[in-house]
C-alpha cells in the first residue's frame, strides 16, 4: 500500500544510484589500497591481495545494499513490509545489472579493449578467478539479504488510531478548547 506522494519507479532508481555511488567510490578506495601494494617485478604480483579485495567487496556490498534498500523503502512510502521487500528485490536486480555493466566497461577500458590474452590457462590466474567467483557469490548473497533488510526497515510504520472496544469507533485525541 502506497502512502501519499509516493513514486515507486523513482524510489527504485534512487536506490540503484545510491548503491552505485557507494559501491563505486568505496570500491575504488579498496582497489587503491589493495592494488597499491602489488609488486610488478614479482612472479606473482598480487599474491594475497585477492583475499583482501574479496573481503572488502563483500563488506562493501552488504553496506551499500543495506543503505540503498533503506532509501528505496523510505522513498516509496510503503506501509507494508512485504511490498518493501518486493521493491528492494527490483532495486537489487537493477543494481547488479548496472554493476556488471560498469565492471565490464571498466575491464574493457583497462585491458585496451582486447581482453586478457594467454592468461586463462595459467594456474595462478585460474585460482584468482575461483577466489573472485566465491567472493562474488558471497557478496551478492549477503548484499541481497542486506537490501531486503534495509527495505523492510525503511518501510513507514503505519500507526493505527486506538479503538474503543465498547463502542466500536476510533478514539482520537481531542484538544481542549481555549
Amino acid at each position: 500500500m502506497l502512502g501519499p506522494g509516493a513514486s515507486v519507479g523513482g524510489a527504485i532508481w534512487a536506490g540503484v544510484f545510491t548503491f552505485s555511488a557507494i559501491w563505486s567510490v568505496f570500491g575504488a578506495l579498496g582497489l587503491a589500497i589493495f592494488a597499491g601494494h602489488a609488486n610488478p617485478n614479482a612472479a606473482l604480483p598480487v599474491t594475497g591481495q585477492s583475499t583482501g579485495i574479496a573481503i572488502w567487496s563483500i563488506i562493501l556490498t552488504i553496506i551499500a545494499m543495506y543503505v540503498a534498500g533503506l532509501k528505496t523503502g523510505r522513498l516509496t512510502k510503503l506501509t507494508n513490509r512485504h511490498d518493501g521487500l518486493i521493491h528492494d528485490m527490483i532495486m537489487f536486480g537493477l543494481s547488479i545489472v548496472s554493476a556488471i555493466i560498469l565492471t565490464s566497461v571498466a575491464g574493457a577500458v583497462l585491458s585496451g579493449g582486447n581482453g586478457v590474452q594467454g592468461t586463462s590457462a595459467h594456474g595462478y590466474m585460474l585460482g584468482m578467478y575461483a577466489d573472485l567467483g566465491w567472493s562474488g557469490f558471497l557478496a551478492l548473497l549477503l548484499g541481497w539479504l542486506a537490501a531486503m533488510a534495509g527495505g523492510s526497515q525503511g518501510v513507514a510504520k503505519r500507526i493505527e488510531p486506538p479503538t474503543c472496544n465498547v463502542c466500536d469507533r476510533d478514539l482520537r485525541d481531542i484538544r481542549p478548547a481555549a
